[in-house]
């Protein structure tokens, strides 16, 4: 947090300890320190900071725009902050946040294919033996939720974008650790109506009769169920050129994500999963986006909109961390170096927030 633009080993080491370069680089990329207790440490500060029943957890990534090939994680993927394909790593991020207070909990690298699949690679960049094996984004949070959860931290609801929430296992995963989640999907994300029903199929006279039962109608997509539904004009919140709006209409359905079913035939389908609210938005450009969430059937509209709008919370803390706090200026290769970096970032934010609260 202090003064100056780059914020890697080197020019700080140049403006605060001229002769301790080698020191702080090998502090940061090699020195035999755990941070596990600093990290646990940072659960615990943010949750005393922005945590409550009110408070909420966002999953999101952020890219690092990276040249080269050595750099631990670093492939041509999308790139969020760019929107393209790009070179560069991607950090999984949990921010905390209340009262449009973020706070960064944690920062965890994804490895594409390219990575997992190069063992002296890996090596080469001094990746963990329990992380070299693939894991997808959404597992990856899922882990990152466990440790938040483990330290006890306080938060109402767990939002993520639809690269998150397109992924069946991931809400599943969110709704047997018992938490309310509100996620993006994509408009084609099938959806049954609330009130369908499973019933045994009309067999013919010929052939096994069937094991299973099938729904009574097919899934049908989000954008489908949302068309004639009655969109009202709802205000979650004033900005800074007034209150905040946008249209939203909001159903009762149930996800298309249980198990992969033959339906007469249309081909494999999958089998109505739990009650969910599908909730539409649609902007002032006209763009629509959708959502779902297992919040209460009882929830009113502006609620519902309010939730799922406070997960924009985490670009800007995104955006803090890397123009105020160097998150994307590390320039070692390391796994560890990397991850120690962003922990340093992180509680550097945490530092300052305290002091914006206080």
């Amino acid at each position: 947090i202090g003064p100056g633009d780059r914020k890697s080993v080197q020019p700080m080491a140049e403006r605060l300890a001229t002769s301790n370069y080698d020191q702080l680089h090998h502090f940061i990329a090699d020195g035999v320190w755990n941070a596990t207790p600093l990290e646990t440490e940072l659960l615990n500060q943010a949750d005393r900071l922005v945590g409550g029943r009110d408070a909420v957890l966002v999953i999101d990534d952020t890219s690092l725009p990276k040249k080269g090939e050595r750099s631990v994680g670093v492939a041509a993927q999308y790139a969020s902050a760019l929107g393209k394909t790009a070179n560069c790593q991607t950090l999984v991020s949990l921010t905390l946040a209340r009262g449009e207070v973020p706070v960064m909990v944690a920062l965890r690298l994804f490895l594409p294919d390219s990575w997992t699949s190069d063992m002296p690679r890996l090596k080469r960049a001094r990746v963990p033996v329990e992380h070299r094996t693939p894991r997808s984004k959404p597992e990856i949070a899922l882990a990152e939720i466990d440790r938040a959860m483990a330290a006890n931290i306080r938060f109402g609801c767990v939002l993520a974008d639809a690269g998150y929430g397109l992924s069946a296992p991931f809400r599943q995963g969110l709704t047997e650790r018992g938490l309310a989640w509100a996620v993006g999907i994509p408009r084609h994300q099938k959806v049954y109506p609330v009130d369908v029903k499973l019933i045994w199929p009309i067999t013919k006279a010929r052939g096994k009769p069937r094991k299973h039962h099938v729904p009574d109608i097919l899934s049908i997509a989000a954008e489908q169920m949302l068309a004639s539904a009655k969109w009202k004009t709802v205000s979650w919140r004033s900005g800074t050129k007034g209150r905040l709006k946008a249209r939203f209409a909001a159903l009762r359905v149930r996800t298309a994500d249980g198990s992969p079913q033959r339906i007469w035939d249309k081909g494999q389908q999958h089998l109505p999963g739990d009650e969910a609210w599908l909730i539409g938005e649609q902007r002032a450009s006209g763009e629509k986006k959708y959502y779902l969430a297992n919040l209460p059937a009882t929830t009113d509209l502006r609620t519902l909109a309010a939730t799922i709008k406070a997960r924009w919370i985490c670009e800007q803390a995104h955006q803090q961390l890397k123009e105020e706090l160097g998150l994307d200026h590390f320039e070692g290769r390391s796994w560890q170096g990397l991850h120690r970096h962003a922990l340093m970032t992180m509680i550097a934010y945490a530092f300052l927030q305290h002091r914006r609260l206080a």
